[in-house]
């Protein structure tokens, strides 16, 4: 079988990438090694949130088919490789998958063959582990045989304004020719394309992009701990900031940071600076008080029961929201982990309501799901907004009979405190 275009990892990254292929008029397949991801998909199930069953039975009509099987990626145009790319136990780079993935490539490349890495890695990923990883497992040289090329993904779940469509893409080549392979499959499914000098530099642009985020969070986050301790309203000072037209740009303060990208890609960029024998202060320094931040709001928890006479030991603390943004099912990196497991270890009764993820584990130990948003108030001591879903209306939460501690700024009544 032959097709334009093989997406290796179908999660996040490559369905979304799958599905604007499939509307372009690619004929595409997807290979993942998750046998149930494989099975549901091709049931017309989607797991992703930004693409919906009626897309994957959109996909289907239009020849896309998923399967388990890499000898699939032989008869492909173009490949591109999605695979996650996160940490390990220890904190460190874990990029196993992505070896995996380019070793299953390496065994089916045939000459001619575009591949594409989107998965976020380190300044030299490409050079310095693809290429090798692939020359050695097909015998085939890139730049003469095949063309690789390094293009990062710029997916954001839940963002209906930009989307693969009208984001710019940018894209890059180990030589002249590979970048302008890829800037011909790229210029297929997106408006703008922006050729960078090289792959190290595509890289690393990935990885400011999210460290810009993640440098920045911290800093709100920051001043929201110094505004509670003069007793200024963060939420107050955040809305004047914002209203100067140039020179600033508002991030809110939370509970964490959460997700694949922002919690992740600075590890990568941190680790590859010091092997390189480079300190990234900032970085240290950031991750220092993201890494408070869920130790706070539970000090807040405890604070506010403590006025009311109530020992957090024994309360019972209701999570709303436990996904790492709005309007999403995706739990990766959230912070409602750390602050679950601290709660429970200070001895408070947790449970959530959270629309989007029908089962919650912290620490191993599922926690109790409450489905009646208001039944769910009434039997609290204190609900704790972690994420501003749409369906939490401020004024339900307003007018609760329990505390709220809201840490999104959404709310306001006699019983809301803001972080």
């Amino acid at each position: 079988m032959t097709c334009d275009l093989a997406v290796v990892g179908l999660g996040y990254i490559g369905l979304p990438l799958a599905q604007r292929a499939c509307a372009v008029g690619l004929s595409t397949v997807g290979y993942d090694v998750c046998a149930p991801v494989v099975e549901g998909l091709q049931a017309g199930s989607s797991h992703v949130d930004d693409v919906s069953d009626g897309d994957v039975a959109a996909m289907g009509a239009a020849g896309f088919r998923a399967t388990t099987d890499p000898s699939v990626l032989a008869g492909a145009g173009t490949i591109v490789v999605c695979v996650p790319t996160g940490l390990s136990p220890a904190g460190d780079p874990d990029l196993d998958s992505l070896r995996a993935a380019i070793g299953d490539v390496a065994a089916q490349l045939r000459p001619g063959t575009l591949v594409v890495v989107e998965s976020t890695s380190h300044p030299g990923t490409t050079e310095e582990i693809v290429r090798p990883l692939l020359e050695r497992g097909s015998g085939l040289t890139v730049g003469e045989d095949f063309h690789l090329a390094y293009s990062p993904e710029r997916i954001d779940p839940g963002n209906s304004s930009f989307t693969m469509s009208n984001t710019p893409r940018v894209v890059s080549g180990c030589t002249p020719l590979c970048a302008k392979h890829a800037v011909a499959f790229y210029g297929r499914l997106v408006d703008t394309v922006v050729v960078a000098r090289g792959t190290r530099e595509a890289e690393m642009a990935k990885l400011l992009e999210n460290t810009y985020r993640y440098v920045n969070i911290a800093l709100v986050d920051e001043v929201a701990l110094f505004c509670d301790k003069m007793g200024i309203d963060i939420w107050d000072v955040l809305h004047c900031a914002a209203t100067k037209p140039f020179g600033f740009t508002a991030f809110s303060p939370g509970a964490g940071v959460g997700g694949h990208c922002i919690p992740v890609d600075p590890r990568y960029l941190a680790v590859k600076a010091e092997s390189e024998g480079f300190s990234f202060h900032m970085l240290s320094a950031a991750r220092d008080v993201l890494g408070r931040m869920p130790r706070h709001v539970v000090q807040r928890v405890a604070g506010l029961l403590e006025a009311q006479g109530r020992p957090l030991r024994g309360a019972r603390v209701l999570l709303l929201g436990v996904t790492y943004k709005p309007d999403i099912a995706d739990t990766r990196e959230s912070p409602a982990f750390a602050v679950a497991a601290l709660l429970r270890a200070r001895g408070a009764h947790v449970s959530y309501h959270d629309p989007y993820v029908p089962s919650f584990e912290c620490e191993g130990t599922p926690l109790s799901r409450r489905t009646d948003l208001p039944e769910a108030l009434a039997g609290s001591d204190l609900a704790l907004l972690l994420q501003d879903h749409s369906c939490y209306d401020p004024t339900l939460l307003a007018r609760a009979r329990c505390t709220v501690l809201d840490t999104r700024g959404r709310t306001a009544g006699v019983r809301v405190t803001r972080l």
